[in-house]
C-alpha cells in the first residue's frame, strides 16, 4: 500500500518543520521563549538544551535510517512538554490561545504515528534494547 510509505514521510516532515521553526525562538532568546523557560525555572540552560535536542531530533527524523531514533527522542521530549503545559504553564501559555500546546501535540502525534507505521521495526528495536538487558538480569 502506497500510503504506508508516504504517510510516515509526511509525518516526519511535519514534526521536523515544527521543531526547526521553533529553534529560532529558543536559540535567539526571543522574549516568549525566555518567559516560558523562566516560568519552568530552567531559563537559559533549559532553553538552549531543549533547542539543541530538538535540532538533533529534527535531523534524525529527516534521515530515513535514523528516523526511529528521532521519533523516540521526540516522544520523550514532547511528553515532557505536554506535562509542563498541563501542570505548570497552562494550555494557553502567555495568552497564545493554546497554539504552542497544539504544536506540541501535533509533533507528539506525528512521531507516535511514525512509530505506529514502522511498528515492526520499533518492536524489534525495543526488544534489542530491553531484551538483552532482561537476559542479563536473569542469567
Amino acid at each position: 500500500m502506497k500510503y504506508k510509505k508516504i504517510f510516515p514521510i509526511v509525518l516526519r516532515l511535519v514534526a521536523a518543520s515544527i521543531l526547526l521553526q521553533t529553534l529560532y525562538f529558543k536559540l535567539n532568546g526571543q522574549p516568549e521563549s525566555v518567559q516560558l523557560f523562566s516560568k519552568l525555572g530552567v531559563e537559559l540552560w533549559g532553553r538552549i538544551g531543549t533547542g539543541i535536542i530538538e535540532l538533533i531530533t529534527s535531523v534524525l527524523l529527516l534521515v530515513s535510517s535514523t528516523m526511529i531514533y528521532g521519533a523516540i527522542l521526540v516522544v520523550g521530549v514532547m511528553s515532557g512538554a505536554v506535562l509542563s503545559h498541563l501542570f505548570i504553564l497552562g494550555i494557553s501559555s502567555d495568552e497564545d490561545g493554546g497554539e504552542l500546546f497544539i504544536l506540541v501535540l501535533v509533533v507528539l502525534g506525528s512521531c507516535l504515528g511514525i512509530l505506529w507505521f514502522i511498528r515492526n521495526e520499533s518492536i524489534t528495536l525495543v526488544n534489542k534494547w530491553f531484551g538483552s538487558a532482561h537476559r542479563k538480569v536473569h542469567a
